[in-house]
C-alpha cells in the first residue's frame, strides 16, 4: 500500500478506535494488591476479544503461577517474512480522588484542547488501540509474521519476566515493538533509545527503645524522624544533583525539552526551582535521581508530644543506561549506612534492582522505524531518552538476542501526565502511530523480499 492509502485507512478508522479506547478507559483495571480483581479480569476479557476481532484468532490467556494473565497470539505472515512482536499492557495505575482529577478518571472525556482524559487513556490503553488500528490497516493479514504479548501487571509486580524466561521460544522475533512510550511533543516524532533503570530500598533509623516525652528528654536525645530527615538530605548536594559516591552519571545529546516545557507538563508551583545541573535531557536520561517515595512514622492526626524512636523511608533511585543495578544499589546502601547523624542505628532492606536499557540504532529495524516515522509525521524523527524504566526489556533481550527494539507510542511526554491526575492522550498521536506501525511492517516485509531476491 502507498503511504497515502495507509493514512486514509487510519483516518477512517479513528472513530472506531476512539470508541474502543473509551470502552477500555471505563474499566478500572488496577492490578495493584488490595484492588478488586473483577475489573482487571473484565479488562483482560475485553482486550482478548478485541484482538481476536482484528485477526489474532489464536490469542489466548497464558498460564502464570500468580497474578493476572498475559495475552499471547500470533499471525503467520508470508513464508520468509520477518517476525515482529507487539507489546502493550492492559493494567493501569490507581486514580485516587486525592490526586486532584478534574474529570472522572474512569470516563474518557474529550476536553476543549481536543485531548482525551482518563486513567490509562495514554498509559497504556492508547498502546492497545494503536496495535488494534495497525492490524485493521491490513484487515488482519499483515505482510509479516506478527506476535502479540499484552501484559496484565506492568504497573505492579510483573509476572511477565518469569513467563518469558520459562517460555523463551514464544519470544523469538526480529523486532520488538514496544508501544508504551511517546514523543516529547505532539507531532514531533522521536524514537526512544535509552531508559533509566530503578533500584530501591527501605532504610530504617532507630534512636530509642521506645517513645519518650519530648519535653523531658527533647534536646539531648535525638528523634528518629529528625535523623531520617537529615539522612535523606545527604542524598543531594546544594544544586539538587545526586550526592551518592560511586553512582554512574553521563550526558545526553539527543532530543531535549526546555525548562518551560518541563514546568508546564509537571504543573510545578510558582517559585519552585528545578533541581540538578545540565540540560533537561541530561537530568532526565543520563543522570541518576533519588526520591523518597514513602515514609513511615506517626501520622499528624495521631501525634503526641513524644520523641519518635523509629522512622523509615522507601528510597527509589533511577539509574542511567550502561550502569549495573546491583552496583548502583550497593553505592546507595553504603551511603545510607554511613551518613546517619549522631550515631543513630541504620538498617537497609534492598527491595528492587531493575536494569536500565539502551536500544541498538544500527540495524535494519531501526532504519525502517525512522523511515516510517518520517513518512507518518512528515518530518524526520529524533532520538530521545526516558527517565522511566521497563525491566522486562532486558529479559526479552536475553531470550531473543538477535532482536531489535523499537520504543514508541502515543504518550507524548509534555502533556500526557501518565501516572498522575488528568492523564490524557492526543487522538492525532494514536492516528500517526497507527500509520507508523503499519509502514514499519510493510517496509520490513519489503526489505526481506528484496534481500531474498538478491540471494537467488
Amino acid at each position: 500500500m502507498q503511504v497515502s492509502e495507509i493514512k486514509a485507512k487510519a483516518s477512517a478508522m479513528m472513530p472506531l478506535l476512539l470508541d474502543s479506547l473509551e470502552r477500555l478507559v471505563a474499566i478500572p483495571s488496577v492490578a495493584f494488591p488490595g484492588y478488586p480483581s473483577e475489573p482487571v479480569n473484565r479488562m483482560a476479557d475485553e482486550t482478548l476479544r478485541m484482538f481476536r476481532e482484528v485477526g489474532f484468532d489464536n490469542a489466548r490467556f497464558m498460564d502464570v503461577p500468580v497474578g493476572y494473565p498475559p495475552i499471547y497470539g500470533e499471525i503467520n505472515g508470508p513464508k520468509g517474512s520477518p517476525t515482529v512482536m507487539l507489546y502493550a499492557h492492559y493494567d493501569v495505575q490507581p486514580a485516587p480522588p486525592e490526586q486532584g482529577w478534574t474529570s472522572d478518571p474512569w470516563t474518557a472525556t474529550r476536553k476543549d484542547d481536543g485531548r482525551i482524559y482518563g486513567r490509562g487513556a495514554a498509559d497504556d490503553k492508547s498502546g492497545l488501540v494503536t496495535h488494534l488500528g495497525t492490524m485493521r490497516v491490513f484487515d488482519g493479514r499483515p505482510p509479516c509474521t506478527v506476535k502479540l504479548i499484552l501484559e496484565g501487571m506492568e504497573e505492579t509486580e510483573s509476572n511477565l519476566e518469569a513467563f518469558v524466561e520459562a517460555h523463551p521460544e514464544l519470544f523469538d522475533c526480529d523486532l520488538f515493538v514496544v508501544c508504551d512510550m511517546g514523543n516529547l511533543h505532539v507531532g514531533e516524532p522521536v524514537l526512544m533509545t535509552a531508559l533509566r533503570g530503578d533500584v530501591a530500598c527501605v532504610v530504617t533509623v532507630r534512636t530509642l527503645e521506645h517513645p519518650l516525652h519530648s519535653g523531658v528528654y527533647g534536646g539531648p536525645v535525638p528523634d528518629a524522624m529528625i535523623v531520617l530527615a537529615r539522612l535523606l538530605a545527604t542524598l543531594h548536594d546544594d544544586n539538587g544533583d545526586v550526592a551518592v559516591a560511586g553512582v554512574t552519571t553521563g550526558t545526553w545529546d539527543g532530543a531535549d525539552m526546555t525548562e518551560e516545557e518541563l514546568r508546564s507538563g509537571a504543573d510545578m508551583l510558582p517559585g519552585v526551582a528545578l533541581t540538578g545541573t545540565g540540560t533537561i535531557g541530561t537530568r532526565l536520561c543520563a543522570k541518576p535521581s533519588v526520591s523518597a517515595i514513602g515514609v513511615d512514622m506517626t501520622d499528624v492526626a495521631g501525634s503526641s508530644n513524644v520523641l519518635i524512636p523509629e522512622a523509615r523511608a522507601k528510597i527509589s533511585m533511577r539509574i542511567v543506561p550502561g550502569s549495573e543495578p546491583e552496583t548502583e544499589l550497593d553505592a546507595l546502601v553504603a551511603h545510607l549506612e554511613s551518613h546517619a547523624p549522631w550515631g543513630a542505628q541504620v538498617s537497609v532492606q534492598r527491595t528492587k534492582a531493575a536494569p536500565p536499557f539502551r536500544c541498538s540504532t544500527d540495524g535494519p529495524g531501526y532504519a525502517a522505524a525512522r523511515r516510517s516515522l518520517e513518512e507518518a509525521y512528515g518530518r524526520p524523527p529524533g532520538d530521545a531518552g526516558s527517565g522511566a524504566s521497563i525491566p522486562l526489556l532486558r529479559t526479552l533481550q536475553q531470550v531473543a538476542p538477535r532482536a531489535e527494539f523499537i520504543l514508541w507510542g502515543p504518550e507524548d511526554v509534555a502533556a500526557s501526565r501518565i501516572h498522575a491526575s488528568d492523564e490524557s492522550v492526543a487522538p492525532s498521536e494514536i492516528e500517526d502511530m497507527v500509520v507508523a506501525q503499519a509502514l514499519l511492517m510493510q517496509h520490513l516485509a519489503e526489505s526481506a523480499t528484496m534481500a531474498d531476491d538478491t540471494t537467488r
